[in-house]
């Protein structure tokens, strides 16, 4: 793993009446790239490297460039957090870069004008450990919400996989019962947790849908505000080279025909509808355009950012 590359950590636009801001806990080089998206084909990288470097590739070391990072949206008066990253201190034995984690992060929410209190929703697209971790907090014997007065969105199938009714993602991996207990249970026990299935609407703006393959539960949360339209699609992408090949996924896909039919989906509704596709891991610029050439996909615009 590379050390982090120079970034701002907190950049913000508008879409409509809703203000999203990005807050990156990570972001730098990850591992080769077509380990992560294996059936990416290594022309694609290569004719694509003039946008594709050095936010998205390096080209001289192979490695996809990513990050980990949490969307802030303020929303009809209300707090709203996309996804919570990876979280310090847990034990992640099945994925070294991650276990025993420790970045700035919330002091990085508060550079973006969010104490912990005052966030109203936390949504989880899924239940992976790199979108959960900061569900959570470490208290003497165990971990505690994070954000006390939130109310936890889980999709219902994740729950159900990752938790002790499934044993735990089937007991396939044992980071999947380290997640479960250190950053989705305590949440629970707290009441805090709003299961949903289908697709749950949290206001006037925002509305999560499923988008399963990754994980049973994979979602995304749409943004409908004025005459802007956003997608967040979590992981059914992982790299902009989905778009142009959305048949490939990525190497963490659990139902590989279902994520690419999801990715699919997405994709098509993205470029016909003017979404702005904001995904959970592009390094570099977080969201991009989607249009149609002929019967493939390519990017148009990348969102402008105002730093802090």
């Amino acid at each position: 793993m590379g050390a982090n590359r120079a970034f701002s950590d907190v950049q913000r636009f508008v879409l409509g009446d809703v203000e999203v801001t990005r807050v990156v806990e990570w972001q730098g080089p990850i591992a080769p790239a077509r380990d992560i998206v294996p059936e990416s084909t290594a022309q694609v990288w290569w004719d694509n490297r003039d946008w594709l470097a050095p936010d998205h590739w390096e080209p001289d070391s192979g490695r996809l460039v990513g990050a980990v990072q949490t969307w802030v949206l303020r929303s009809g008066g209300r707090t709203v957090l996309v996804d919570t990253g990876v979280g310090n201190g847990r034990e992640r034995p099945g994925a070294p870069l991650f276990h025993q984690w420790q970045t700035d992060f919330l002091g990085r929410l508060a550079r973006a004008g969010v104490r912990p209190e005052d966030v109203d929703v936390v949504v989880n697209t899924h239940l992976h450990a790199d979108h959960v971790g900061w569900n959570t907090v470490g208290v003497v014997g165990g971990w505690v919400p994070a954000f006390p007065h939130a109310q936890y969105l889980v999709p219902a199938a994740d729950n159900f996989h990752f938790g002790p009714d499934n044993a735990y993602g089937q007991g396939l991996r044992e980071d999947d019962r380290l997640i479960y207990e250190d950053s989705i249970a305590p949440v629970h026990q707290a009441g805090q947790v709003l299961l949903w299935d289908g697709s749950h609407r949290i206001d006037e703006h925002l509305t999560l849908e499923p988008a399963p393959g990754h994980t049973p539960g994979s979602s995304v949360l749409r943004l409908a505000s004025g005459t802007d339209r956003a997608v967040f699609v979590g992981d059914v992408l992982h790299s902009p080279v989905q778009i142009l090949e959305p048949s490939c996924n990525s190497c963490f896909c659990l139902d590989a025909e279902q994520a690419a039919a999801s990715r699919l989906r997405i994709l098509e509704r993205a470029a016909d509808e003017r979404e702005l596709l904001i995904p959970a891991h592009f390094g570099g610029a977080g969201a991009v355009e989607v249009r149609r050439e002929g019967s493939r996909f390519t990017t148009g615009r990348w969102a402008a950012y105002g730093e802090e």
